[in-house]
């Protein structure tokens, strides 16, 4: 019970982690669609008509997504023993599962599409970016989560024995 308790708090909070990313994103799009007004950035607008924001949402839920993507995939290993080739494709499979999801709700009778709208064009406008923005997202994750992972080992008694090996330096302001 207390290892669901924490996989679930660990999907939550990747889920916020990507929220906050994703809604920074938005505004970043929407920034750049201002500067550099002669891109084809209608070609999302004319999909994403929500405050740019609001990408926090499908961020949250692809957070989700790839946190039991991760769980399954991932199962044992550490951080440092994995690629980034491989996670970022984990991710992409976070961002599929976050696209297939409505089109699911809608196969089984619990969602509805607008009259004449095609799941196909809505599978390919959502589908490619959200996949890409996950596989970004999950390559940003394990960078960061190295990074971490790499300062917890130093902090958990590597550092001294780096130290009396004469392979680093004190930290410094100690």
């Amino acid at each position: 019970m207390n290892q669901w308790l924490r996989r679930i708090r660990g999907a939550i909070g990747m889920g916020l982690t990507w929220a906050a990313g994703w809604a920074l994103t938005g505004m970043l799009i929407g920034v750049a669609s201002v500067l550099l007004p002669f891109l084809p950035w209608h070609y999302f607008f004319e999909v994403f008509d929500a405050p740019l924001p609001a990408m926090a949402v499908p961020g949250f839920f692809a957070g989700m997504f790839f946190s039991t993507v991760l769980g399954t995939a991932g199962r044992g290993r550490r951080f440092r023993e994995l690629s980034l080739p491989r996670f970022a494709a984990w991710g992409a499979v976070g961002g599929l599962l976050l696209t297939l999801f409505p089109l699911a709700l809608v196969a089984v009778d619990l969602a509805s599409l607008h009259a004449g709208a095609s799941p196909w064009r809505l599978l390919a406008a959502f589908g490619v970016p959200l996949t890409l923005l996950s596989a970004a997202s999950a390559t940003v994750t394990l960078l960061v989560a190295r990074k971490a992972e790499g300062r917890d080992a130093l902090e958990g008694g590597e550092l001294a024995t780096r130290l009396a090996l004469g392979e680093g330096e004190p930290p410094k302001g100690d």
